[in-house]
């Protein structure tokens, strides 16, 4: 998908679809992520990190750039900006945020609202050793094509949870990183007619 085609996509169907999770809950605590996608070759890609395996909070998984909204953040927008511009080194001013996705709430107890933006031009990874493991690229159409999402049951604390999984080469995404992309998936491949 290129960009012209996904801009296109996500303007007319950024808030058709809803997730039953996204709809907020008092009491958590609230974060955002940047869905950056960056063309490479004329394809779209989906940049991911990975968390180094010394954090309390999800070690070693994968995610989006983002993280906590801080008190000085004055939306969730700026927030994703920040935190990418912390962990990998995007400026804020390399990115075309287009919007927002309604906030996903997880089990663990957070609203992540996701945002969605285009990476005007290439930059150079400036990975934070302290928050980002590693920075990569999963083009758009390896998820958008629905065998490669997958939804598995899971028990915790005697209740069962559906967790999105997306095995990705050598790499495994899931929760709510999958989750995000599943949601955005979705989104990009309404039919237009249907809006």
């Amino acid at each position: 998908m290129e960009i012209a085609e996904f801009r296109l996509r996500f303007n007319l169907h950024s808030l058709a679809l809803q997730d039953p999770a996204a709809f907020p809950h008092i009491g958590l605590r609230k974060a955002a992520v940047l869905i950056a996608l960056q063309d490479i070759g004329g394809e779209l890609h989906l940049i991911l990190t990975q968390r180094p395996m010394h954090l309390r909070a999800h070690p070693g998984q994968i995610s989006f750039p983002g993280g906590k909204i801080e008190p000085e953040d004055v939306n969730a927008i700026a927030a994703a900006l920040r935190e990418a511009e912390e962990e990998i080194g995007l400026s804020k001013d390399n990115v075309d945020v287009l919007g927002t996705f309604p906030a996903y709430n997880t089990f663990t107890g957070f609203e992540i609202t996701p945002v969605v933006g285009i990476i005007k031009q290439a930059f150079t990874l400036k990975l934070d050793p302290g928050e980002v493991a590693d920075c990569f690229t999963v083009p758009l159409s390896f998820f958008i094509e629905p065998s490669h999402r997958h939804q598995k049951s899971f028990l915790r604390q005697g209740h069962y949870y559906s967790v999105h999984v997306m095995p990705y080469q050598q790499r495994f995404i899931w929760g709510a990183t999958a989750a995000i992309i599943d949601h955005l998936c979705r989104q990009l491949s309404i039919p237009a007619d249907i809006i």
